[in-house]
């Protein structure tokens, strides 16, 4: 199956999402970014990027792992051990407008678990969800205050978010 988005259209969509921050923000005042390992921090990083080329100011960018606060984490226990990485927020978060990304939104649990990790380091002005792809199918009641593209699935597919930095290109593909 071709790819939903291209590395084109993927960057045209970052640039969209970036102008509609600073607009709904009135600026980057007090704005600051945490990406959701894995694919969450790059997408962040490029966002910020963006902002800095549109506004002329750097915005602080931090990488959030979520691991420990997963509500599957337990579930079996037996099996491989969960791979703990690093959090790496080199700011404080206290009265910040956080800009909370992640690569897709599904059932929200992931969100669920990456608010709980994030109040863990103080108490944000207010946590706005950034995401490429919404897939829809939620099961907590959650919603993305930017989207770069509503991609409505069935349960038996998965939608993958390619990032050059990790995976050598940028697409958005549907498995299954």
């Amino acid at each position: 199956m071709p790819p939903v988005m291209d590395a084109d259209r993927m960057g045209r969509t970052l640039t969209r999402i970036a102008h509609e921050i600073l607009e709904r923000n009135r600026g980057v005042h007090e704005l600051a970014f945490v990406g959701v390992r894995t694919r969450g921090v790059p997408i962040a990083k490029r966002l910020a990027a963006r902002i800095e080329e549109i506004a002329g100011v750097h915005v602080p960018t931090g990488a959030l792992d979520i691991t420990l606060y997963r509500d599957d984490l337990m579930r079996h226990a037996v099996g491989p051990q969960p791979l703990v990485r690093s959090t790496e927020i080199p700011f404080s978060i206290d009265d910040k407008k956080i800009l909370l990304v992640d690569d897709v939104l599904y059932t929200g649990r992931t969100v669920r678990a990456a608010l709980d990790a994030l109040i863990d380091f103080g108490r944000p002005q207010s946590i706005q969800l950034v995401v490429m792809v919404d897939r829809g199918h939620r099961e907590l009641p959650i919603k993305a205050d930017y989207v770069g593209k509503n991609l409505p699935t069935s349960h038996q597919q998965s939608v993958q978010v390619l990032l050059e930095e990790i995976d050598g290109r940028d697409e958005v593909v549907i498995e299954g």
